[in-house]
């Protein structure tokens, strides 16, 4: 069975995370889910799901203090690791090697292993320093998929809007959410 990780920041967003968790579960996925304490807090803020509903969508939850979790270590084998949304700070982070919590240490894990690590950024405007660290984790083999609005897909609703970036998100590990696409 496949496995993959999914991280939750402190980021506007969540619902991004909340969608990718809902399609990997529907697709059969086994999940393990790692959400910040403020990931947590702009969730509940954000949507009508609590911390614990979202926890019940993924296969494994962990706490982001446990270093002792299956996911900190590069022996724990997976597809690779989506953080949806992905704050300014956790991209800081990864992109310096600061691992001073459980989503870092997976997304830490990832970049060495050499295995997919997707980061939907949330932040704008851009600062230099933001662009620089995106620049620095693409260089790492991270992909960076900010969640740019798209138009040709004619969305309707800002569910649809979701639904185009949990498609190109889930596209890096080869799993097709039947988003509309370009034609």
């Amino acid at each position: 069975m496949k496995r993959i990780i999914v991280g939750i920041s402190g980021a506007s967003g969540t619902a991004i995370g909340i969608r990718i968790l809902e399609a990997l579960k529907k697709a059969g996925i086994e999940t393990h889910l790692v959400m910040t304490r403020l990931g947590k807090k702009v969730l509940e803020d954000e949507t009508d799901y609590t911390a614990e509903d979202t926890g019940k969508l993924a296969s494994y939850t962990y706490s982001e203090d446990d270093f002792f979790a299956p996911i900190a270590s590069g022996s724990f084998h997976s597809e690779g690791m989506v953080v949806a949304p992905c704050s300014m700070k956790t991209l800081a982070g990864i992109a310096s090697g600061y691992t001073d919590n459980l989503l870092l240490r997976a997304a830490d894990v990832m970049l060495k292993e050499r295995r997919k690590l997707v980061l939907i950024a949330r932040e704008t405007p851009l600062s230099y320093i933001h662009i620089k660290n995106m620049k620095t984790v693409t260089k790492a083999g991270a992909v960076v998929i900010p969640p740019v609005l798209t138009f040709y897909s004619k969305p309707n609703t800002i569910e649809d809007m979701v639904m185009h970036v949990v498609g190109k998100a889930l596209d890096q590990f080869g799993i097709d959410t039947k988003y509309k696409r370009w034609k």
